[in-house]
């Protein structure tokens, strides 16, 4: 049996985050290739540390992706982000790209030919989740850690929140009664910031995201704030801390509420079930819950590379089905095509989509008229409440 009482904590962290820099770098890359021709195949890494940057890995695409249209898109990404810094600068960092052509014996298992359709990219394990903590379907401490940073980015690129810099990291940690948060016990931000600003005004920048996030009641007089707990945050970035691609899972996923198969999205196009599988599992997931058919939902999906349709299927309601779960794992089965190529057209994922995605979470998130997170919609919602 669960525990009814308890204290939760996940975190997230900013799209200036070093490893966060490289996930948005990679999937710009991921964007270019996808933009010039929907059948590119990448697995695009990205290392970024003091003025440098490391592209590596493989793709196979039109020859109009250039070096050139690889670098200037890149540095456009770096801007964006915020980084003008004499440790980490867009226009004067040095870019290393090595990336190279995708193995051919990857290409024969995954490319559909004759008879054979479109293969698993890898083999591997995916989750999905969803839950009611929130309106948008996510456990409450993740999806509030992503808000508070990303309520944060935009002030500091508006201009209404001057001094902060573009890295930072937020914490949040609920207290659950019967199973559901009521309350927030802490909460933790640390955010690089200007030389010239006192920790007191960071944190009188900081505390007032913290606290149009919340829900009404959930911050009292017993809440505990950390804000910059180590004290000045100056250098930061790649400049302060090394970045890789795909180190950050957890955050860009359901923060540890729910389990994770293990494989990184970023830098990735959608032959890849590493991430279409997982946008596919948490896009089932949430129809579930949002059809009402229960209050929790994991679904976990697995392959095996070259073969085109999933080896399992499992679906775990925690206990909080309203119809039989045995009969809900059978008609998501039937319901839903989960080859890589029926996911890749149902979500309409061969798209210059990704970047967005980079930061703030992967899930959670508001699908858009751009085609972005597909995998948010609730169009299985009317289908499944029909099948009970």
């Amino acid at each position: 049996m669960s525990q009814a009482s308890y204290l939760f904590t996940s975190e997230s962290v900013s799209e200036g985050h070093p490893d966060k820099v490289c996930d948005r770098i990679s999937d710009t890359v991921v964007d270019l290739y996808m933009g010039a021709d929907p059948g590119s195949r990448v697995a695009c890494e990205t290392l970024a540390t003091t003025n440098k940057i490391v592209l590596a890995g493989e793709v196979r695409g039109p020859s109009s992706v250039t070096h050139e249209v690889i670098e200037e898109a890149v540095r456009a990404a770096v801007k964006d982000i915020g980084y003008e810094q004499d440790g980490f600068h867009w226009k004067t960092a040095s870019l290393e790209n090595v990336l190279h052509e995708q193995s051919v014996d990857i290409a024969v298992g995954v490319d559909a030919a004759g008879n054979k359709d479109e293969g698993a990219g890898d083999q591997g394990i995916m989750f999905g989740y969803a839950c009611t903590e929130t309106d948008v379907l996510m456990p409450a401490p993740i999806h509030f850690s992503h808000e508070i940073l990303r309520r944060m980015a935009v002030a500091r690129k508006n201009g209404t929140a001057k001094g902060l810099g573009p890295d930072s990291k937020s914490q949040v940690t609920l207290q659950y009664e019967n199973g559901k948060p009521v309350r927030c016990t802490s909460v933790v931000v640390s955010t690089q910031h200007d030389a010239d600003l006192s920790q007191e005004q960071v944190h009188e920048l900081v505390l007032p995201f913290v606290r149009e996030v919340m829900p009404d009641g959930w911050v009292d007089e017993d809440t505990v704030y950390y804000i910059n707990p180590t004290g000045r945050f100056v250098i930061g970035g790649p400049d302060g801390d090394c970045g890789l691609t795909g180190r950050k899972i957890i955050v860009d996923t359901y923060g540890g509420a729910a389990p994770h198969g293990g494989g990184a999205f970023s830098g990735k196009d959608p032959t890849k079930v590493d991430r279409s599988a997982a946008y596919a599992a948490r896009w089932v997931a949430k129809n579930v819950v949002a059809a009402g058919l229960a209050e929790k939902c994991v679904l976990q999906v697995s392959y095996a590379i070259g073969v085109s349709h999933p080896l399992s299927i499992f679906v775990d309601t925690y206990g909080t089905n309203t119809v039989d779960e045995e009969k809900l794992s059978k008609v998501i089965s039937e319901m839903v095509d989960l080859s890589p190529r029926g996911i890749r057209e149902r979500l309409a994922l061969s798209n210059p989509i990704y970047a967005p995605s980079a930061a703030y979470g992967h899930f959670g998130r508001k699908p858009d008229d751009a085609g972005r997170f597909t995998w948010e919609r609730l169009d299985l919602v009317d289908e499944l409440k029909g099948a009970f």
